[in-house]
């Protein structure tokens, strides 16, 4: 089979209608529009969530929780990321930053417990789970909890 001899599938395509071009079309007259109403004119277009005057959706579902204003918004790294770093390195929020691990070294950061780590670590961060404690102390380092840490940049929350 050569490239001039390709061909859509039989019924994959289908031909534009081309509304407006007389009565023989089948859409000639009121070219599928129907008669007189907010739907006939030009111009004009239903929102997608109308549903013709009936009570919305969004507005038949009851309202659900609220925003809370003091979030804190935690950053996660897993133990197996920890492997990029050298032996008795210490590994704070402002390394995971550099390290690309973390995008932001202001916020806080929680060390989880997924994958294997065999160097030894001194890691301070805002929170840790048991597994990961546990993984890096087997590996001979060691895991401090920084306690209210305050942010580096007073604009960011």
């Amino acid at each position: 089979m050569m490239l001039d001899q390709l061909k859509p599938h039989p019924g994959s395509r289908r031909n534009r209608r081309r509304a407006g071009r007389g009565m023989a079309s089948g859409s000639g007259r009121t070219c599928g529009r129907g008669q007189k109403g907010a739907g006939a004119r030009s111009g004009s277009k239903r929102r997608s969530y109308y549903e013709g005057g009936q009570m919305p959706l969004a507005r038949r579902l009851p309202k659900r929780g609220f925003t809370n204003l003091f979030r804190r918004e935690t950053q996660v790294v897993n133990v197996a990321a920890l492997g990029r770093f050298e032996a008795g390195a210490e590994v704070d929020a402002r390394a995971l930053a550099e390290a690309g691990l973390v995008p932001n070294a202001s916020r806080p950061v929680k060390l989880l417990g997924e994958g294997t780590i065999e160097i030894p670590l001194k890691v301070r961060v805002d929170a840790v789970s048991a597994g990961a404690r546990a993984k890096i102390e087997a590996a001979g380092g060691s895991v401090e909890r920084v306690e209210g840490r305050a942010p580096e940049e007073a604009d960011q929350p």
